[in-house]
């Protein structure tokens, strides 16, 4: 298999994949798997490495000097790499475990959070205005929690239906998982996989609500495979654009330049605006199938 073909098997379906992941992240998130692939280096291993990274991240723009910040981005870049790798290694191994969904998805929180507190920590004072500086990094991290899970969810479905599964797959991770914790319930110990598990259907919970307000009941009808990622690829990139890495590349050359305030306005107007954009045509879309299967 050559070094190209053996990429692309790494990677999850390209309709789904954001730009930066598949030009930037992605290409050395893969040579770093190669590096390591015939190691016992696990994928639950990286992750918990891209943790660590991502920690380093938010203390580096806490510090709040130029330099600082600017290596703070480097290094949330490095984060996103391993973030990358992870499932890269996975796929090519087949290894991923369910535990590691879980840990690679809480984790980007974990990060997000280190990020925006380090920003709030180091930049607020010495803006004129630190009040607003948090609120602005409140706002924007909102902002962030509601594009992952939007894409986090669009994601999904359309993988689940492409790949001819009858239902979107997080109503399948909900009931397996709800299953799981059912039963780790009824025994002792394994604290931290039921916290684990816990937290994973929460947010399965909010993700499912926080979509189907913003974009109506969300059915999509029962196309086959072909018609719905015909019908829904060009949306599907759409709401790549509002992915975590995509926000990540906007925080990074901002930083890097200095204007961190630009990346807050970017993620409360311009990707807002977007998002609001996704969701009238993916309303439209799904309306469409749904009065088409109703026929």
């Amino acid at each position: 298999m050559s070094i190209l073909a053996e990429y692309r098997k790494s990677l999850k379906r390209i309709e789904v994949e954001e730009p930066p992941d598949v030009y930037i992240f992605r290409p050395l998130a893969f040579l770093f798997v190669k590096t390591i692939f015939r190691t016992n280096i696990t994928p639950n291993q990286v992750t918990v490495a891209s943790l660590f990274v991502g920690v380093v991240s938010g203390i580096c723009f806490g510090i709040g000097r130029p330099s600082a910040v600017v290596w703070g981005a480097v290094i949330f870049g490095l984060s996103i790499v391993l973030d990358c790798a992870d499932g890269q290694l996975a796929r090519l191994k087949k290894n991923g475990t369910r535990l590691g969904r879980i840990l690679d998805g809480l984790i980007d929180y974990v990060v997000t959070i280190a990020v925006y507190l380090g920003l709030g920590i180091g930049l607020a004072p010495a803006s004129p205005r630190p009040a607003l500086w948090w609120a602005l990094l409140a706002a924007t991290g909102a902002s962030h929690i509601f594009h992952s899970a939007s894409v986090d969810y669009y994601r999904s479905r359309f993988l689940a239906r492409v790949e001819g599964s009858a239902a979107a797959a997080d109503d399948d991770d909900y009931r397996s998982f709800k299953a799981e914790l059912d039963d780790l319930r009824a025994g002792k110990g394994r604290r931290l996989r039921k916290a684990a598990i816990g937290l994973y259907l929460r947010y399965l919970d909010g993700q499912k609500k926080m979509t189907s307000r913003a974009a109506g009941s969300g059915a999509a009808g029962q196309a086959g495979a072909d018609a719905y990622c015909a019908r829904n690829k060009a949306a599907m990139r759409g709401w790549t654009l509002l992915g975590p890495s995509m926000g990540g590349v906007l925080l990074i050359v901002c930083a890097v330049v200095g204007r961190v305030d630009l990346y807050l306005w970017g993620r409360i107007v311009v990707m807002n605006l977007w998002a609001a954009v996704m969701y009238v045509i993916q309303f439209r879309i799904d309306r469409e199938s749904t009065e088409e299967t109703a026929l």
